[in-house]
């Protein structure tokens, strides 16, 4: 569906006809002010504030902080951020993302918005296989990052109650670019940054950059599992009641997605202790392999078709949009607009379990089934020894995410209007805009079985099975051109449209040291569109060679005819009040009460519980809209290079959900409360920033599973936190960076513990020459074990648990040449 394509030139002449906006013409300049420095909020906010005078909770962190901490993805620059929980695990992208206690019942970042210069990137997180995270990249081109937690975000962001995380790209304020080359040392990428700002003349400025990258990545894949780059540019023209940007953006980048991996579980569930298994390392290694590339099934149209499993995540976007800013008749009209082309893929192999070589074998093939090497060295070989495959004896029922991005397009306007008022002794602030918003959802599930080792290194290879008299149970590899692991479910597609509209105001009130604020937003939300599947499972001779391999008894077709109608439409309010005392300069303490709706997506679907598949109507109207009501009161200080930000938290939940690995429904309800501290100190070239969360969590209500009720979710601890210091002189700086999480569950039965754990990164900076910086950093430098998710609830009889781990050490070093 491609209807939003005829729409862009009608909304950007409207937009254009109409004075309007960027962040704010208050804010000070995302290229000049470091964001230790930057005391105005510029996210989800009705204009630009000083920290002090917000009643929101608010964090930066700045570019240059970037090119110190050198992320790795961008979940693991956002887990630098107090209050959010980022699960860092999935690679460039695919991170579950969470903030304050809010759950994450399936993956994503559901009730938290990712934006890029004030505007989402998918107007959902949480799109099935197409999470936000995987469509954004940390490079050069961005000037800070702020994160807006709770409050305001209700209303200033539609499916946001959460929270947003902003990243504001430079602008060409400040003249000048840079060039820097960064290599793995310990592990195989090679990368390139670039960028470039300045002036084309006094009233008009640019910023270009972009990075290009090629390797395995932090894991030893044995292929090329991370390349390709972005580009983003802007221009900027300056008049004397406003301005004009312009901002284009392209991403084709490969990256791997890493899911869960066998890990070796001993001890009790309440008490575990996780290693690695021989020849398999946790921190290391993947069950990507360079022995498992070419993936054959039916595609969307049911016709054989060869995927390449090194596709990974392979996002591709391409953005065109504006921002302005004018002042008309005493208003300050604003507007931002953005139309994305986006699509690409989401491919990778996930366990769907992990067991002995010879009792896997039996599985397929009956007793005393033979294994042989189907891929690798020894392709055609038998396996001799099953006990010792790969060095531990074990193999992967791998069921194959071969997931089809066709269309994640989506247009975005953001209009609004404000205007200051003397009212009494004090001030007035008005506030009132419109919000329109498209999203596509255009997916098809082309899921396979495999049987594969156990091995790290990019040598795991592909098994075929033969019964007890010889006969091919598997072919190449492939144990079923289905989800035959998952009980050859699965087979599904979609083209769907949400569009969502929002009118939104909010006035605020200053009268001395005292703002009063208080917004509203009316969201009103349609889906249309079909959906196939799950698919039927036939007889077809894949390889065309006549004869009919058991495998080939077990393919996934989808239906051409019958599909599954989505057409409904739904609206909510939320609302946020909050009221700021200025005590004095330095000091300030502030309240808010916020109730914020997430409109749900694909989540909701394949359930004859929420939709009538003949009319597309909701059965279940509760399941459309998940609420979230949060209260906070908090104090906030600042002065002489001191900081120090308090604030206490209750959050209340609504949760409809579906998780796709585990073909599981969430219908519940969650309370959390918790503290949330923020602190800073600078001195000269010394600077030092901390923070840590505290999150009393629990299920409320369980529709599916009531035994649930009263326990802690999955995977939110007590404690999060974080901790920064530096030293950055004029020819070298030095740093050292930790994030922990206490002991947290598995799984919502709370049964099997997730260890707790402290990653320590590092890094130094020397400047032989003056424009040359020479740069080592090291990520998780005591190769920390950090488990961030395990499928399984309780230690299972083998002791093998399927986990995600964030990556083992990696250090790099970079030379960067600044102009």
């Amino acid at each position: 569906m491609k209807t939003r394509h005829a729409l862009i030139a009608s909304v950007a002449f409207c937009a254009l006809a109409t004075p309007a906006f960027a962040q704010d013409a208050t804010a000070p300049d995302a290229d000049t002010v470091p964001a230790a420095e930057t005391e105005i909020v510029i996210t989800a906010v009705a204009r630009g504030q000083n920290v002090l005078d917000s009643s929101v909770s608010v964090s930066a962190i700045g570019g240059e902080d970037l090119v110190d901490l050198a992320p790795r993805s961008s979940a693991e620059l956002i887990r630098q951020i107090p209050g959010i929980r980022s699960e860092s695990s999935g690679g460039e992208g695919n991170a579950n993302i969470a903030v304050r206690g809010l759950p994450v019942a399936s993956g994503g970042a559901k009730f938290l918005q990712l934006q890029e210069d004030g505007l989402p990137i998918l107007e959902f997180g949480d799109i099935t296989f197409g999470n936000a995270d995987i469509f954004l990249r940390t490079d050069n081109n961005i000037a800070r990052v702020e994160a807006v937690r709770g409050g305001s975000a209700s209303t200033f962001a539609s499916n946001s109650p959460g929270g947003v995380i902003n990243f504001i790209s430079k602008t060409g304020e400040r003249e000048g670019g840079s060039i820097g080359l960064t290599s793995g040392l310990n592990y195989r990428e090679y990368r390139l940054d670039f960028d470039y700002g300045g002036r084309l003349d006094a009233d008009t400025t640019f910023h270009v950059g972009g990075f290009g990258h090629i390797g395995d990545g932090p894991r030893d894949v044995g292929y090329d599992g991370a390349r390709g780059g972005q580009i983003k540019a802007n221009i900027t023209r300056k008049f004397d009641s406003g301005y004009v940007r312009l901002y284009a953006k392209y991403l084709n980048d490969h990256s791997v997605g890493y899911l869960p991996n066998p890990v070796r579980v001993t001890g009790t569930d309440a008490n575990p202790t996780y290693s690695s298994i021989a020849n398999f390392s946790i921190n290391t290694a993947s069950l990507h392999s360079r022995y498992f590339e070419p993936i054959t099934t039916l595609n969307q149209n049911n016709q054989v078709q060869t995927f390449n499993i090194d596709e990974g995540m392979h996002p591709k976007v391409a953005a065109l949009g504006f921002e302005a800013e004018f002042e008309v008749g005493g208003f300050t009209v604003t507007n931002r607009f953005r139309y994305s082309d986006i699509s690409g893929a989401f491919v990778s192999p996930f366990p769907a379990s992990v067991t002995g070589a010879q009792a896997a074998a039996d599985a397929i093939g009956g007793a005393n089934a033979q294994l042989f090497y189907a891929s690798g060295p020894n392709a055609g070989q038998r396996v001799t020894s099953p006990s010792t495959l790969g060095g531990n004896g074990l193999v992967a029922n791998i069921v194959t995410f071969n997931t089809r991005l066709n269309s994640l397009d989506n247009l975005t306007n953001d209009l609004r209007a404000t205007r200051d008022f003397d009212v009494g002794g004090g001030k007035a602030t008005l506030t009132a805009g419109f919000y329109y918003a498209t999203q596509e959802i255009d997916t098809a599930w082309l899921w396979t079985s495999h049987l594969m080792s156990v091995q790290g290194n990019g040598e795991a290879v592909l098994l075929d099975v033969r019964n007890a008299a010889g006969v091919a149970q598997t072919q190449n590899g492939t144990v079923g051109y289905s989800a035959s692991f998952f009980g050859n479910c699965c087979r599904r597609a979609y083209d769907l449209d949400y569009t969502t509209k929002a009118p939104f105001a909010s006035l605020g009130l200053k009268f001395g040291g005292l703002s009063l604020d208080g917004s509203i937003r009316w969201d009103f939300s349609d889906a249309r569109g079909r959906t196939f599947g799950d698919g039927a499972v036939t007889t077809r001779d894949i390889n065309g060679n006549g004869s009919i391999n058991p495998s080939e008894t077990l393919v996934s077709v989808l239906p051409t005819t019958g599909a599954a109608l989505v057409d409904y439409g739904t609206d909510y309010v939320s609302y946020s009040f909050g009221a700021n005392y200025l005590i004095t300069d330095a000091l300030s303490v502030f309240g808010r009460y916020s109730r914020g709706g997430r409109a749900n997506a694909d989540r909701i679907l394949f359930n004859a519980n929420n939709v009538n598949p003949a009319t597309g109507a909701l059965l279940n109207a509760a399941v459309a809209v998940d609420f979230v009501k949060q209260a906070e009161i908090g104090v906030k200080y600042r002065a002489n290079g001191v900081s120090f930000y308090a604030t206490v938290f209750d959050a209340r939940t609504e949760e409809e959900n579906y998780e796709a690995t585990t073909q599981t429904v969430f219908s519940r309800s969650y309370k959390a409360r918790g503290v949330e501290l923020e602190a800073g100190y600078r001195t000269g070239p010394f600077s030092l920033s901390a923070g840590a969360t505290y999150t009393d969590a629990s299920i409320s209500r369980d529709n599916i599973s009531p035994a649930n009720v009263g326990n802690t979710p999955r995977r939110q601890a007590d404690w999060i936190y974080q901790a920064t210091a530096s030293y950055d002189a004029k020819q070298f700086g030095l740093g050292v960076s930790a994030v922990g999480t206490s002991d947290s569950y598995a799984q919502d039965g709370n049964q099997l513990v997730l260890p707790g754990f402290t990653v320590v990164n590092a890094f130094v900076n020397f400047r032989p020459l003056e424009r040359i910086t020479l740069s080592l950093n090291a990520n998780n430098l005591f190769d920390t074990i950090g488990l961030t998710e395990a499928e399984e609830g309780s230690i299972p009889a083998n002791g093998i648990v399927r986990a995600r781990s964030i990556n083992g050490r990696t250090v790099s070093a970079s030379v960067r040449f600044d102009f």
